[in-house]
């Protein structure tokens, strides 16, 4: 039986390179910092392994995420030029390619799609080859190990008059660690929100926003429970940053205790559709920095909050869009 472990060693091992590619930057000052923040999270990775299966203790793991917090906070954390290949040869190669090179992308929800559907119902033995509810991860992880394979087998060389254009397995490592150096404290972000969403149900927050709703909700109203339950998505996204952190209050106030057991609603809708309400607040919201604030400092651009104010048009009619659809699909 495969289980998911392998794609949590995987990416710990994508942050442990990028902790080596970040320490040889001789020219970033505050590659120490960096390096030592990118090599926590890696080890975190390989770690929690042992802490699921309780044969390690957990309080090292909160000491780690006390020590990333303190190296983000305290600007410990420098952006580092990881040399991969030249920039002439990149443009070659997008000048050759086109937009073509997008269906390398395709691959990943390509192979995911097939995994989920194909490979999580076979049997070994009399047993699923894929641990249950792991089809999904698996299949994104085994998705990426063949984009990546594909892109080296079609992009092994560039076109004759670049010299040294051959890649090596070292490029795909070095471009990864690139994107985390650009992206910085913020790719962790989204995990981090989540174990708040988690620490706030654990606090009984959607317990109380939960009497709180069933005090002012009309008994036997479905569509004010939707809509409410849709909107405190989004609301709670655009507080916390993230629909996985709104998700753990939100499904514990309303959306199993009214949605689904008391007006019988189909858990898997209702609860798809509440995330992309969620995501709707997302598009919000400067909490979310990695998806609204990052991009506008990787673009240069002159307006910090610029992509935030270009999806607002989108993200409100979006937003009555899924309460429609949960209203008239999920019941």
């Amino acid at each position: 039986m495969i289980n998911a472990e392998w794609l949590y060693w995987l990416c710990g091992l994508l942050f442990l390179a990028c902790a080596v590619f970040v320490a040889r930057a001789q020219e970033n000052p505050k590659r120490v910092g960096s390096a030592i923040f990118w090599a926590l999270i890696g080890v975190s990775f390989f770690y929690s392994t042992f802490v699921v299966k309780k044969t390690a203790p957990a309080w090292p793991l909160g000491l780690a995420v006390l020590a990333t917090a303190a190296l983000a906070g305290f600007r410990a954390m420098g952006d580092s030029k990881i040399r991969t290949t030249l920039e002439a040869q990149r443009e070659k190669l997008a000048d050759r390619f086109g937009s073509r090179l997008l269906l390398l992308a395709l691959v990943i929800p390509a192979v995911a799609v097939l995994v989920a559907m194909v490979v999580a119902k076979v049997h070994v033995g009399g047993k699923l080859l894929l641990a249950d509810g792991t089809a999904t991860l698996t299949g994104l992880g085994a998705g990426s190990l063949v984009a990546v394979g594909i892109a080296m087998l079609v992009l092994r060389r560039a076109p004759a008059e670049v010299a040294g254009a051959r890649l090596t397995p070292a490029v795909p490592l070095g471009e990864g660690s690139r994107l985390l150096q650009a992206i910085g404290w913020a790719a962790i972000l989204p995990q981090m929100l989540a174990t708040l969403g988690v620490l706030f149900d654990k606090a009984g927050v959607g317990k109380a926003v939960g009497k709180v709703t069933n005090a002012v909700l009309p008994h036997g109203w479905l569509l004010g429970a939707v809509i409410i339950y849709c909107v405190g998505m989004a609301l709670f996204t655009l507080i916390m940053g993230n629909a996985f952190a709104a998700f753990p209050v939100m499904t514990a106030a309303i959306g199993w205790p009214v949605l689904v057991q008391q007006f019988h609603g189909n858990p898997a809708a209702v609860f798809a559709i509440g995330m992309l309400a969620g995501f709707c607040g997302t598009l919000c919201t400067p909490m979310a920095a990695n998806f609204n604030i990052v991009p506008a400092v990787l673009l240069e651009m002159k307006d910090k909050y610029g992509p935030i104010k270009a999806q607002l048009p989108t993200a409100v009619p979006l937003l009555a869009c899924n309460i429609a659809i949960m209203y008239l699909v999920a019941f």
